[in-house]
């Protein structure tokens, strides 16, 4: 019976799907270009300050448990054992679903090697984000320690088990992949909330990617649809993952970009508050020199030696100032004698 179902399987995976095979090749590579620029912005900023090292915990774990569990369903299982049978092209295309799950673990492992790599507890030491807040504010240490040894052990676990149930009991390789599943599906779950309140609490994106989410969170439903047309409702375990994981990853996006713009919004105002007030003098110009004659010269002294030299400059143009309508002090030269009766 085994046997039958694997033909009927293999006939399947002959008649081509020119429309599933493309999308799920856009899927593949769209999936590792989204994960590039959150690669890069940890790279270039030297720093994985900013990312809270329990979504790393959580989301390396989901995506181990995630590619595990599409690796032992029947459904692959099957779709490898037929491309001893297939052509090549027809075998790619059977295989692009455990693809697109091999890829993103990849790609999120590669995101944990990165936090462990540029991961800094002291923040005293990076003069480019003194908004970070008080060193209490960061994860210690022993956090990121504890999150690469559990990540690790849960990574050694599911060889463990798979390689055992594979060796002496083979029947109960779907339950376990569907315990997998679940696994997968719950840690996504609750993936984003950590990173939810790390990213609410710091009221900056740091070294997350918003690029990254933008592209992720439309592509996860899609990459879901796509799932589900390939396994049906038998495969809710694989493709409901990725329901959770975009849902949640919108909220984030959203956070993300709230606090961006807000933190855009307050550099512009702080630059313009920075900027010195701009005066219309007696002088008829629109700068922060005063006049000659300036009323009130304490208006533009910073300091009071910059009054006193705007003064003394006042005195000075006063005393070789030959015009008599200038002269501090009133109208008119004070020492002339005027006769009114004079025509």
């Amino acid at each position: 019976m085994e046997s039958l179902f694997s033909a009927d399987r293999c006939e399947k995976l002959r008649d081509l799907n020119v429309v599933n095979l493309i999308v799920s090749s856009v899927i593949v590579v769209g999936m590792l270009i989204s994960y590039l620029p959150q690669h890069f912005r940890i790279i270039s900023r030297g720093t994985s300050e900013g990312i809270s090292p329990y979504f790393i915990l959580l989301g390396t774990t989901s995506a181990t448990s995630a590619f595990a569990n599409i690796l032992l369903l029947p459904q692959s299982r099957q779709d490898v054992a037929c491309c001893k049978e297939l052509e090549t092209l027809h075998c790619v295309a059977g295989l692009l679903g455990i693809a697109q799950l091999g890829v993103q673990w990849i790609c999120f492992t590669f995101i944990f090697v990165l936090f462990l790599v540029f991961f800094r507890y002291n923040p005293a030491h990076d003069p480019d984000n003194e908004e970070l807040g008080e060193e209490e504010d960061q994860p210690r240490w022993q956090t990121a320690l504890l999150v690469a040894s559990l990540t690790l052990l849960h990574g050694l676990a599911v060889i463990l088990v798979t390689g055992i149930l594979s060796t002496l009991a083979k029947d109960h390789l779907e339950i376990w992949a569907n315990v997998l599943g679940v696994m997968a599906a719950l840690l996504a779950a609750v993936q984003y909330v950590p990173q939810i309140w790390t990213t609410y609490h710091l009221k900056h994106v740091g070294s997350l990617s918003i690029p990254m989410m933008c592209i992720q969170t439309p592509g996860g439903f899609l990459f879901a649809a796509s799932l589900f047309a390939r396994l049906g409702l038998a495969g809710w375990s694989s493709w409901g993952i990725f329901v959770l994981t975009a849902t949640m990853q919108g909220l984030l996006l959203y956070l993300a970009i709230y606090y961006e713009i807000q933190s855009r919004n307050g550099l512009v105002n702080s630059t313009i508050d920075s900027l010195p007030p701009s005066h219309l003098h007696a002088n008829g110009f629109d700068d922060d020199t005063p006049g000659r004659y300036t009323s009130h010269p304490e208006h533009y002294a910073n300091s009071p030696d910059h009054l006193q030299t705007i003064l003394d400059r006042q005195d000075s143009d006063a005393a070789a100032e030959t015009t008599p309508l200038l002269k501090p002090g009133g109208i008119g030269d004070p020492h002339r004698n005027f006769d009114t009766n004079r025509g």
